[in-house]
This record gives structure tokens, C-alpha cells and sequence, in this order.
């Protein structure tokens, strides 16, 4: 399944400083998944701290935001 980022999840990979890979590592292996109105909230816990990624999946990932928690 393709990922697709959004403008906006494209300025926070930047500003906070997140991998484009640690966030494709943390959509194909999460430690917590949680689904509410049609968006997942997944968390992954990284070398350098946990983050948590907003999602809508249909034909493919579209990642709206994510950040440090």
C-alpha cells in the first residue's frame, strides 16, 4: 500500500525533526493503534522518543500530521 504525505506532515517531518523512514517504520510496525472517526493514531516508540502519527487510509496511507508525544 503507498504512502502519501501531506503538505502539512511534509513541514512537520522538518520541523520536528522525524525521518521519513522512522515514520514508515512506525506505520508498518506500531506499539499502538488506535482508531477514531476514520483516522488512525499510531505510536511508535524511537531511539530518540515515542511519536505518533495521524493517518485516513483508503486505497493508500495519506499521513496528515505527527509529532513527539
Amino acid at each position: 500500500m503507498g504512502i502519501e504525505f501531506t503538505i502539512h506532515a511534509k513541514d512537520r517531518l522538518k520541523k520536528r525533526k522525524i525521518k521519513e523512514k522512522e515514520v514508515i517504520e512506525a506505520i508498518n510496525n506500531p506499539n499502538k493503534i488506535k482508531k477514531e472517526e476514520g483516522k488512525y493514531y499510531i505510536q511508535k516508540d524511537i531511539e530518540r522518543g515515542k511519536i505518533e502519527i495521524v493517518y485516513k487510509k483508503n486505497k493508500y496511507i495519506k499521513i496528515i500530521t505527527l509529532y513527539w508525544i
